[in-house]
């Protein structure tokens, strides 16, 4: 950042924040300053599957980033074939609440996949 921002680096503040704040957060805000947008946390998890399941979870995957774009993530593919899961499971149960609530877009899910309508 220094080498970029020559002599507008404000180098106390950055000290600051550097000796201040978490790792995590600090390289969310080194990040943020650089290209201009906030990013999200994340975590990696790891879980075990059977050679037999990986044809339908890459199946599973490889369709849903053709419904929402080739330019997701396979973390949010994963996480809009559970919405998609969860709110299947919800209207099966009757159960009209919504799955759970998306800071980014708190529609998305119901929006982009189709779900079984109850007559």
């Amino acid at each position: 950042m220094a080498r970029r921002d020559r002599e507008q680096f404000d180098c106390a503040t950055w000290l600051y924040k550097a000796t201040e704040l978490p790792k995590e957060e600090f390289k969310r805000e080194v990040e943020k300053h650089l290209t201009g947008q906030e990013t999200e946390p994340w975590e990696i998890i790891y879980f075990k599957v059977y050679k037999s399941q990986l044809p339908i979870i890459e199946q599973a995957l490889e369709t849903a980033a053709l419904m929402l774009g080739s330019d997701k993530s396979r973390g949010y593919c994963l996480e809009m074939i559970c919405a998609d899961f969860l709110a299947g499971a919800n209207l099966e149960s009757g159960n009209t609440e919504p799955v759970a609530t998306d800071v980014r877009s708190p529609v998305r899910a119901s929006s982009l996949f189709k779900t079984k309508t109850i007559p």
